[in-house]
């Protein structure tokens, strides 16, 4: 059985589904854009049977909180401290992430602040290795964080349509049938709320603040060797399948699964992501 809870952190609204026993180990999911903890809504109930799973709305997305970029600055550092500050509220101390997208540099953030709490990682499409920016699709944004004005904005502006969110759902899916348009509709109606355009806009120039942080990521992963399994939608042209093939030159025995997918697997892929996931967890966590 799925909770739905609220928790105040930092003076922020922080929604977030919780699921499992209370005494079993702890699975954090995070999100990617432009969806919200909604992406998980039928992994959740496969994974609460072994594990006690946390999967919060990042702030300016799905049900948690979205003040307006003039009472907040939004940035990557700024989400994982609400994310960090929720899961201290919440008393965890141990944790495995599952990481997709904008999930990734806010989990890589909790791993460096906290290295001693991660238990193991699941990558699906999160990207942490310069190896997986696919340039035609990442030039735009590039260009924006390097100079956001009126020449560069209407280039990423694009990625707020209907259009654009449903194709990050269906491009590289054999069967787009298999994709429920209740995802892109979902998600197009909350980036289409009044004043959440420039919520994302302010993400999409700090993304460029996560690439630095590789390094120490790749660091973090040698001196761990925190269990690494990386299941990949390989027709991703957003995160390209070199992307989850380079975590196994810092992970030890990193476990890659290459799907035939696209960006959000677990649309068309739920059973064989679930599948890898309960095999990996069941193997590596006390």
């Amino acid at each position: 059985m799925t909770h739905y809870r609220t928790a105040t952190v930092d003076g922020q609204e922080i929604f977030y589904r919780e699921a499992g026993p209370a005494g079993a180990p702890v699975l954090v999911l995070l999100h990617g854009y432009p969806t919200s903890s909604f992406m998980f809504r039928e992994l959740i109930p496969l994974l609460a049977g072994d594990y006690h799973v946390i999967a919060p709305d990042h702030l300016g997305f799905g049900h948690s909180a979205a003040p307006p970029t003039a009472e907040f600055a939004y940035t990557f550092d700024a989400l994982a401290e609400l994310t960090s500050g929720l899961l201290d509220q919440l008393g965890l101390d141990r944790y495995a992430l599952y990481v997709q997208d904008y999930g990734a540099p806010i989990g890589w953030r909790l791993a460096l602040k906290h290295p001693e709490r991660i238990s193991a990682i699941v990558t699906q499409n999160g990207n942490g290795y310069e190896d997986g920016f696919v340039e035609s699709f990442w030039a735009d944004v590039w260009a924006y964080a390097a100079n956001p004005g009126p020449d560069t904005e209407p280039a990423v502006r694009v990625a707020l349509s209907r259009e654009a969110i449903r194709w990050q759902y269906t491009h590289g899916v054999a069967d787009p049938s298999l994709v429920s348009p209740d995802t892109w509709e979902h998600d197009f109606a909350l980036v289409s709320r009044e004043g959440n355009d420039e919520i994302q806009l302010a993400l999409f120039r700090d993304y460029a603040s996560n690439r630095p942080l590789y390094p120490l990521l790749h660091e973090f992963l040698r001196t761990s060797e925190v269990p690494v399994l990386a299941v990949w939608g390989r027709n991703d042209e957003i995160f390209a399948p070199e992307g989850a093939r380079a975590f196994a030159r810092d992970a030890k025995d990193a476990e890659v699964h290459l799907i035939d997918g696209g960006h959000f697997l677990l649309e068309s892929h739920l059973g064989v992501v679930a599948g890898h996931m309960h095999d990996f967890l069941a193997r590596v966590l006390d």
